[in-house]
């Protein structure tokens, strides 16, 4: 059976209506990109409650800051990598004083293929997990956006949630449950641990499926959310199984491989190997090609798996 594909900002737009119609204080700002971000689905039951604020992502993040100390539940979206040029707004108007304001960065990592080096955030969840009271969030797939957007209207603080442009497979349902700061193992194992974040989960599960013919037991850990990581479960299975490989569209430096080098450096004494972009940027094409010139890929995983 062919498995379904979705991009996880579809996921968002569903729940961001339904987390509308929940609180009535949900509210949504765009920087000239809703259709792209999907924030634009709130229009036809909420219109009052989407604001456009043209290409000016600085005065978005202020505009975001200024709803929630009146009380909104402010929703701000843009691509990942244009949110960046808000980053002062968001660390000064946002993040310091913990405002209750959700940043939504979509269109992020080499999965945005054939828009070239310059749109491809990778280093958006290092910036974002540097600023203290931020939360991170990096859903695995459409369905885990959905629930992750209702969670984050939820939650009251800063954060920052992270999205594709293109499809990757739907792995879970509507009963699938997803709590901030906690990490799920998909797949239990006992020699190695692959945790992954975003369109890696699928790449990573592929990987131990083939790591299972090689007689390598892998353990899937979805690591969705960057920060608060979730340090219990991912030392339980270091622990365990001794080794450790990281999984991420980003960066290896600062965003998952950073955060969870971070927690074993101080915590374990488990071998770590980082699978993600090393330290270079791309360049322009198909998300698949890119994926396999820069290793993240399952073959890589397995490559890596193999040394360690």
């Amino acid at each position: 059976m062919t498995q379904k594909l979705e991009a996880s900002r579809e996921g968002y737009g569903r729940g961001l209506v339904k987390a509308a119609k929940k609180h009535k204080d949900v509210v949504s700002l765009e920087a000239d990109l809703g259709k792209s971000t999907k924030s634009r689905m709130l229009i036809p039951e909420f219109p009052e409650r989407w604001i456009s604020c043209g290409i000016t992502e600085q005065n978005m993040i202020v505009t975001a800051a200024g709803l929630a100390w009146s009380g909104k539940i402010p929703f701000a979206s843009t691509f990942a990598i244009f949110s960046e040029r808000a980053f002062e707004q968001i660390r000064n108007a946002v993040a310091r004083p913990k405002m209750n304001v959700k940043v939504i960065g979509s269109h992020a990592g080499l999965v945005t293929g054939t828009d070239g080096a310059s749109a491809q955030a990778i280093e958006d969840m290092a910036i974002y997990r540097s600023l203290p009271n931020m939360v991170v969030i990096c859903p695995a797939d459409s369905m885990e956006a959905e629930k992750a957007t209702l969670a984050l209207a939820e939650y009251d603080g800063p954060a920052y949630m992270r999205l594709t442009r293109d499809k990757t497979p739907i792995l879970f349902d509507d009963n699938h449950k997803f709590e901030i700061g906690k990490a799920i193992i998909l797949k239990e194992g006992k020699d190695l641990s692959v945790v992954a974040c975003g369109p890696l989960i699928p790449i990573a599960l592929e990987a131990a499926e083939l790591l299972k013919k090689e007689d390598i037991d892998a353990e899937v850990i979805n690591m969705s959310t960057i920060k608060p990581l979730d340090k219990d479960t991912l030392l339980r299975s270091a622990k365990k199984t001794g080794k450790v490989i990281t999984a991420e569209d980003h960066n290896i430096i600062g965003g998952l491989g950073g955060a969870v080098a971070e927690v074993l450096a101080e915590n374990s004494d488990a071998k770590l190997a980082r699978i993600g972009v090393q330290d270079t940027f791309a360049e322009s094409g198909a998300p698949k090609d890119l994926y396999e010139k820069y290793g993240l890929t399952a073959e890589n995983i397995v490559r890596t798996a193999k040394k360690l």
